[in-house]
């Protein structure tokens, strides 16, 4: 199991009873990936997930140590740092609507032939981006019962966060992931999300009340697939019913709410 260097704050305590979006806050943020440098750190951290530790992609298609694809060009991309040490512990992109192609503007359009995705008051494509490459560094996914994604994101690491142990903070990068989403979308005027997710990564968000409708059956695509989709606000207002520990911080402590209830 690779461990953290002593410098990226493991062995921090905080006060039990100090709430999760102020832990979140001291150890991890989530910044615009808007330079080419930043944007750089996106591929390569999707490099070694994609196609080093997962071999999804083809490396010879992917020359530099860099995973990029068509879709990029009309992307927004995230980066969550590591505030003790400055690394970079993940990444996502929103796939963004073409205005003059909205049949075709995302990769779900190509592995999800549902009729519902033709009907746009039920799926409006104009106002959707597509949550994609979602990847968080091995270096923080480092339980042995980690895959893509750090197992622990269940009820009780999201009520008692700290309980002197950093690692109890850690798999909640997939929440600060989540909050970029979000922040992508209030940027890009987009009321909804769509992706095609593992049965996995969905499991763990349901565990914290953030929950995807699914589009039809599983699928078949770099290994079995949930094609989803959600109506944002609809979605955060469960989150707040049922967790408002994790609804504070994938909406900045209600902040992308205001902005997303300008956009309705």
């Amino acid at each position: 199991m690779t461990s953290l260097p002593p410098e990226t704050g493991m062995g921090q305590r905080a006060p039990a009873s100090e709430a999760l979006i102020d832990v979140y806050d001291r150890y991890f943020e989530v910044i615009d990936a808007d330079s080419p440098a930043l944007l750089e750190e996106c591929h390569r951290l999707r490099y070694q997930v994609y196609v080093v530790e997962n071999t999804f992609e083809d490396p010879n298609e992917h020359p530099g140590g860099l995973e990029r694809d068509d879709f990029d060009s009309h992307a927004s991309h995230c980066l969550l740092v590591h505030r003790p040490s400055g690394a970079f512990a993940g990444t996502v992109r929103l796939i963004l609507p073409l205005a003059d192609a909205p049949g075709g503007s995302f990769p779900f359009q190509d592995v999800c032939r549902e009729p519902v995705i033709d009907d746009p008051r039920r799926f409006p494509a104009l106002k959707m981006g597509e949550i994609s490459r979602f990847s968080i560094s091995k270096r923080f996914r480092q339980r042995r019962t980690d895959t893509m994604y750090p197992d622990a994101l269940d009820e009780n690491v999201g009520r008692n966060p700290v309980n002197g142990d950093f690692r109890r903070v850690i798999p909640h990068m997939t929440l600060g992931l989540m909050e970029g989403i979000i922040r992508m979308c209030v940027h890009n005027g987009l009321s909804h999300v769509c992706a095609v997710m593992e049965p996995q990564l969905l499991r763990l968000l349901a565990r914290v009340g953030i929950r995807f409708d699914p589009v039809g059956p599983l699928i078949e695509h770099h290994g079995t697939r949930q094609p989803c989709f959600r109506h944002l606000l609809t979605l955060l207002d469960e989150v707040k019913a049922n967790r408002p520990d994790v609804w504070a911080v994938m909406t900045k402590g209600g902040q992308h709410v205001e902005a997303l209830l300008k956009l309705e």
